[in-house]
């Protein structure tokens, strides 16, 4: 895990300063995993690290949520012979429409997986229109929790959440390999603390 963190921030997969969060609040940490499909060893390190976190549950279909998921979900689907299904951005306006691409069967198990989880607000959009479209969803695996209410929304509702990595443990990794000092450690920490529905 530590060797994955330390090359996400060398590659700048990890950024800090300001950012807009899709929850709108304003972060002085992001981490972007779309920089990762640059370097194939790094993503495929990435995704194998979550397939340890479901490998022995039961499932029919997995499915990455668009867009960042979407590489690593299909190369646990290659890898691992195990179907998938895709959740359009946008039904189509033409052909059939469709808003989950792929073969399933009602009451088909369907694993999600996602980059990270901050608020749960990118997880529901997809678990909606697969539960809609007759699929049952339980678990949700995530490479990072931002530690700020994702697990508890998403349990509140019954669901599973499964992280790899949690946000401290990322800023202990980077502490304590010299990529940040202790100061940005604890201006992070403090963030988080204030803004967690955890």
């Amino acid at each position: 895990m530590k060797e994955i963190i330390l090359n996400l921030y060398d590659i700048g997969a990890i950024k800090f300063g300001s950012f807009k969060l899709k929850s709108g609040i304003m972060s002085p940490i992001y981490i972007d995993l779309r920089e990762s499909i640059s370097y194939p060893s790094l993503m495929k390190s990435i995704a194998e690290s979550m397939w340890q976190m479901i490998r022995h549950q039961k499932f029919d279909r997995l499915c990455g949520v668009p867009y960042t998921a979407l590489p690593m979900a299909s190369y646990l689907s290659v890898a691992y012979n195990c179907p998938m299904v895709m959740r359009r951005k946008e039904a189509k306006d033409h052909g059939t429409k469709k808003i989950i691409e792929g073969v399933y069967e009602q009451n088909h198990q369907c694993i999600i997986f996602d980059d990270l989880i901050t608020s749960g607000m990118s997880v529901f959009e997809t678990i909606s229109p697969l539960e809609e479209a007759g699929m049952k969803v339980k678990d949700i695996v995530v490479f990072l929790d931002r530690e700020q209410g994702g697990r508890k929304t998403l349990e509140s509702k019954g669901y599973r959440l499964h992280a790899v990595v949690t946000i401290s443990e990322t800023l202990n990794i980077l502490q304590k390999n010299g990529r940040i000092d202790q100061t940005t450690k604890d201006s992070i920490n403090k963030f988080l603390k204030e803004h967690s529905n955890a």
